[in-house]
């Protein structure tokens, strides 16, 4: 049962970032939408990106160093809901809203952390 366990939460946080990252690399596929020709899309496709990009390094660092995944998780979780209810009308609804993607930030950030001290 030990076993099974220590593969779960080994595995949960690597499985929800790929997830996370190719789900934030979807979402900014809608600048094909603005018709702004080859080197506007290209360029609006980087800029989307780059969190994604920045996420998926993270990744790779934290497949061998845990407790890094854990703490940058956990800010960029802290940090996106600060960017979303910074401009909203309403403080409520943006953090409702902005949990839905930093809660799974929060996760991956808790299951990196636990891995990390389970093996020390």
């Amino acid at each position: 049962m030990e076993i099974k366990a220590n593969k779960f939460v080994y595995w949960t946080p690597r499985v929800l970032s790929i997830i996370l990252i190719a789900f934030m690399a979807l979402m900014s596929l809608d600048i094909f939408d603005l018709g702004l020709g080859f080197w506007g899309t290209l360029g609006g496709l980087f800029m989307h990106n780059i969190p994604a990009l920045i996420l998926l390094a993270v990744l790779i660092i934290s497949w061998k160093r845990e407790m890094v995944g854990g703490i940058v998780f956990t800010l960029a979780g802290i940090l996106y809901i600060f960017l979303v209810s910074k401009n909203a009308p309403d403080w409520k609804i943006a953090l409702l809203w902005s949990l839905q993607l930093s809660g799974i930030a929060f996760i991956i950030g808790g299951f990196f952390i636990v891995n990390a001290i389970k093996k020390k």
